[in-house]
């Protein structure tokens, strides 16, 4: 089955494409929205103009739209729009989606769907936290914490990359705050800097840090392709 993928760069996106490609599907476009701000319910948006880096990376080519209101249905109309042209040049049977718990933004992209009459794979939907987050780490993905806004997560997490020992940490912060683990609330969003899709790492050449005491936004200024060579 031939499937477009919901794609934001963050974490849980670029895994549903892993694991769909593991389950034998072929992923053969990104869609991919800039939202208008960050107030957005359906859309990323931290750094997602360096999604066109991961694109080249994965050697999957990539559709977007820029959106120019926050209105849902503004969004909805687009991601409408980005599926009719993968249809259209792609021969799309499906959608790859990498919802883990929001029952509000898979039921929109469900809609959408069987609107346009394909099917929605959703590889890592209710995926225990704690072992999803260990299974990213252990499939050597590497990704960097571009937003935090939860108590309990201060702007030391801005711009790490996760690795075991802060998982550990972030487990401890769990427990006393009662964040969702994988940031699904909204806690924190990420962006993949390497994994195993990838032929080449993304190296983060440039950044700024704003931190208001609450929220936080680690944003990408300058990024590249690691030159092999």
């Amino acid at each position: 089955m031939k499937l477009a993928a919901l794609f934001s760069g963050g974490k849980d996106s670029t895994y549903a494409i892993h694991l769909a490609k593991k389950s034998g599907y072929s992923v053969d476009v990104l869609l991919t929205i800039f939202p208008h701000s960050d107030e957005s319910h359906l859309l990323h948006y931290p750094n997602i103009r360096f999604t066109s880096l991961q694109s080249e990376s994965m050697k999957i080519p990539q559709l977007t739209e820029q959106l120019t209101s926050t209105y849902t249905k503004n969004e909805s109309d687009a991601l409408d729009r980005l599926i009719i042209s993968a249809k259209e040049n792609y021969s799309i049977d499906g959608i790859v989606h990498g919802g883990i718990l929001s029952e509000y933004q898979k039921d929109n992209f469900s809609t959408i769907c069987e609107k346009n009459n394909l099917k929605i794979v959703s590889p890592i939907w209710n995926m225990e936290p704690e072992s999803y987050m260990k299974e990213l780490l252990s499939e050597n993905f590497e990704y960097v914490i571009s937003t935090v806004s939860s108590d309990g997560l201060n702007d030391s997490w801005l711009g790490r990359t996760i690795q075991k020992n802060d998982l550990i940490e972030l487990k401890k912060l769990q427990q006393k705050f009662d964040f969702n683990l994988n940031f699904e609330g909204g806690e924190a969003e990420t962006f993949v800097t390497n994994c195993p899709l990838f032929e080449k790492p993304i190296i983060i050449q440039d950044s700024n840090t704003e931190w208001d005491g609450y929220r936080g936004r680690f944003e990408i200024l300058e990024a590249k392709l690691k030159d092999n060579a």
